[in-house]
């Protein structure tokens, strides 16, 4: 049959909850990265004429958590499955404190998330491994009915309680067991599900800032990625050394912000 997506299987086997889950994304990440800043548009914009100076625009807009398609319910279930696939803490932040979930939910209000797109018409197969995914969802489609199978699992094998209230090795249990297929659902995959959800976590946490996730540019800041930047030129023989550069967005970064000028909402 036509493959509809990529493959979700790419970039390593890692297991939610464990440190090197989160680490062995850290290479691919930083490689997607450095290829998209290259066809970025400009971050440095202006509206004062020539001659123009850097920082002197509009605060960036990194947009605020109101749910775009999730109900809030569903959002905190996809929030507490990114914080168990990429794990972090006040010192080291993580997906949920990058808010890979906002990332998510926005994703799934966008033409992505209703398959826009896709090839949708069928015949619909199981497929090989290597055409990626092969469901009959559309991925806010497969979103909805996949967090409804796993909060009917949890409060059947958890005492009634859903999967953001369960304890951390509670929760690894449970996408483990999607992840290796020990746990299935009747008319959802559940594997083809934690295939998705884990690389749009690990993109929730390098996207860029106007997506909705990688807060703070918390996860350029951690493989040192300068990010969108204007002109690259200055920096070019730079002799492989760090360039400590501050990392910018598309839409600017919040050092950038107006004094006086509210910050914008998270």
């Amino acid at each position: 049959m036509t493959c509809r997506s990529h493959d979700t299987r790419r970039g390593g086997d890692p297991r939610p909850g464990l440190r090197p889950s989160r680490r062995s994304v850290i290479t691919l990440a930083a490689a997607a990265a450095a290829t998209a800043w290259a066809g970025r548009a400009s971050a440095e914009t202006h509206r004062g004429g020539v001659p123009w100076s850097p920082s002197a625009d509009d605060a960036p807009f990194h947009g605020t958590r109101e749910a775009h398609f999730l109900t809030d319910a569903e959002f905190a279930v996809v929030d507490a499955m990114c914080a168990r696939i990429l794990p972090g803490d006040e010192n080291d932040p993580g997906a949920r404190e990058a808010g890979a979930a906002v990332f998510i939910d926005r994703q799934l209000a966008s033409p992505w998330g209703r398959g826009e797109l896709w090839y949708m018409q069928g015949p619909f197969s199981e497929g090989l491994p290597t055409q990626g995914y092969q469901a009959d969802f559309t991925p806010a489609a497969l979103y909805r009915a996949a967090i409804a199978a796993v909060e009917g699992h949890c409060a059947t094998a958890f005492d009634g309680r859903g999967f953001a209230d369960l304890a951390e090795d509670e929760q690894d249990q449970v996408l483990t067991a999607m992840d290796e297929e020990t746990l299935t659902f009747d008319h959802v995959p559940a594997k083809s599900f934690f295939d998705m959800m884990r690389e749009n976590t690990i993109e929730g946490f390098f996207c860029d800032p106007i997506y909705g996730g990688n807060a703070d540019m918390v996860g350029w800041r951690l493989v040192g990625f300068p990010g969108a930047r204007y002109d690259y030129r200055p920096w070019l023989d730079h002799g492989g050394r760090r360039l400590d550069l501050p990392p910018v967005g598309i839409a600017g970064r919040p050092a950038w912000r107006r004094a006086g000028t509210p910050a914008p909402r998270r």
